[in-house]
């Protein structure tokens, strides 16, 4: 983790290849009534990955952190983080333009204060600008203009950036008179009009982390932000809002037989469509495309047989439906960001 000093002035369509070696040899050509069905479809899913190239819209980011804040193990993570130690944690997506931590439990006083006037929180905003594009790929810290430290820990799906984990508004160290000077310099030429007593009482009631506990807080946070990782692939194999019967009677399909050789066309025929109207249906609603969707339902049944350390890794990967034990290892890392032991020796702490 690095830490970095903020300077004051920091103030649809198909695809060709779409259909690839699912649709398999001598696919289903698309049927009259398939482009009249198309007209029904809802739009994609709201976790659909952001991006110009079929892959999702720009608010997936946002309505799958949203899913995850609203899940009973990150209420009961940030209750029992803010309670430990004492600060304020947030999970917020990649782009935000809010301030995360303001109005959470244990907020700063001060950056209280700060965040009623639109000056200083627009100068808060350029300052987490800055720790979002340094955190995409590790935890970072930033010291903001007024001398606290906020920190950013990135939160992935696959190999997908979907939002931080952030908590900040502390001292590293107890801030001197002379600190507390230059802040009042400062919020002054923000416009905040308060008297010396009141942002006195607030600068120095601020927490004060020293640099070894902060660095076991951060060690928190990135281990949560794992558990987060796994816990929005189960968001998106779970998801279900209102989609057309054939695609859920398809996710049903799929996971009575995930355990098969499965392809795109056996699916397709099971749910009574054609191979093209089926695939294009498919990555419509659901954000990802068949093969995708697979891996990841099997990936999830393999996370809990690898609760058993009686099972060989090589055993799973056939046991949940693939054929080759590289790409278990492969498809396992891209959708939890970790190999299949690594992610063994964490839950069995080993």
């Amino acid at each position: 983790m690095q830490t970095t000093f903020v300077r004051r002035d920091a103030a649809q369509r198909v695809e060709p290849g779409e259909f690839g070696a699912d649709a398999g040899e001598g696919r289903n050509p698309p049927r009259a009534s398939d482009f009249k069905k198309e007209a029904t479809l809802r739009a994609r899913s709201p976790y659909a990955a952001p991006g110009g190239n079929g892959n999702g819209n720009g608010n997936g980011n946002r309505a799958l952190v949203e899913a995850l804040v609203g899940s009973r193990i990150y209420q009961e993570y940030e209750r029992a983080f803010s309670d430990t130690t004492g600060l304020p944690v947030a999970l917020r997506p990649v782009e935000s333009w809010q301030l995360p931590l303001h109005g959470k439990r244990n907020e700063s006083p001060f950056c209280q204060i700060m965040a009623q006037k639109s000056r200083a929180c627009g100068a808060c905003l350029q300052v987490l600008e800055g720790l979002s594009q340094r955190a995409s790929q590790e935890p970072q810290t930033v010291v903001c203009p007024i001398g606290m430290c906020d920190t950013a820990v990135p939160v992935r799906l696959g190999d997908r950036l979907i939002g931080f984990l952030q908590t900040g508004q502390v001292f590293r160290k107890r801030p001197t008179p002379a600190q507390f000077e230059r802040a009042v310099r400062l919020v002054g030429e923000w416009g905040v009009e308060l008297d010396r007593e009141t942002l006195k009482q607030a600068y120095f009631a601020t927490t004060v982390v020293a640099p070894k506990q902060h660095e076991a807080v951060v060690k928190l946070l990135t281990i949560f932000a794992q558990h987060l990782s796994m816990l929005s692939n189960q968001v998106v194999v779970q998801h279900d809002n209102a989609e057309p019967p054939v695609i859920t009677r398809a996710k049903e399909y799929i996971h009575e037989h995930q355990t098969e050789e499965l392809s795109l066309g056996q699916v397709a025929k099971a749910v009574n469509t054609s191979t093209f109207y089926f695939c294009k249906m498919f990555k419509k609603v659901t954000g990802i495309n068949f093969t995708d969707y697979l891996s990841r339902v099997r990936i999830e049944k393999s996370k809990n047989l690898l609760l058993n350390p009686n099972l060989r890794v090589s055993e799973i990967a056939f046991e949940v439906g693939f054929q080759s034990l590289t790409h278990f290892n492969r498809v396992f890392k891209k959708i939890l960001g970790q190999s299949p032991t690594e992610y063994r020796a964490q839950l069995l702490g080993s």
